[in-house]
């Protein structure tokens, strides 16, 4: 008997952390379920999305820190 996947299951399976049962449960849902394997297909799409997005510092952001941190006095702590 198939279950109903929920959303939570289905990022869980994106990310591997279903086992072998799970993983064959959502498989055979998202084959006999068109909307759940579309839902799969977009969830691993916003996967890849997030992923992707790699947040870097500008050289000039990079530029104040080490400036900052060059001035900063540590002695005035004590």
């Amino acid at each position: 008997m198939i279950r109903t996947s929920t959303q939570n299951d289905l990022i869980r399976y994106i990310y591997q952390e279903t086992d072998t049962e799970e993983n064959i449960e959502i498989q055979t849902a998202a084959i006999l379920n068109g909307s759940l394997a579309h839902e799969l297909h977009e969830l691993e799409q916003t996967v890849k999305s997030i992923t992707a997005a790699e947040r870097v510092p500008s050289e000039s952001t990079i530029d104040k820190i080490l400036s900052y941190s060059k001035s900063y006095d540590l002695h005035s702590l004590k």
